[in-house]
């Protein structure tokens, strides 16, 4: 490729991991809200649903932290792979 269109594609490539990582996040707030908060009386969070919210989107990250570390592994794994393959 030349410089020009690894730019471009690399241009791409953050595009759309800023738009992955927003997907998740929506969806990570979407979850804790809708699985924490359950009060509109007040303006203000509970306790509780402060407590439900901390603990939901720790596991949720953690979930995504183990994800890719997951992925990072089995992609380790195939390129080992692939390469025992070669010699």
């Amino acid at each position: 490729l030349t410089q020009a269109e690894n730019r471009q594609l690399e241009a791409r490539l953050q595009k759309r991991q800023v738009k992955e990582f927003m997907t998740v996040f929506a969806n990570l707030v979407d979850n804790c809200f809708t699985a924490c908060v359950d009060d509109f009386t007040s303006k203000a969070m509970s306790s509780r649903e402060n407590g439900c919210i901390s603990r939901c989107v720790l596991k949720s990250m953690s979930t995504q932290t183990r994800l890719g570390e997951r992925f990072g592994e089995l992609n380790a794994a195939m390129a080992q792979d692939m390469q025992n393959r070669q010699n």
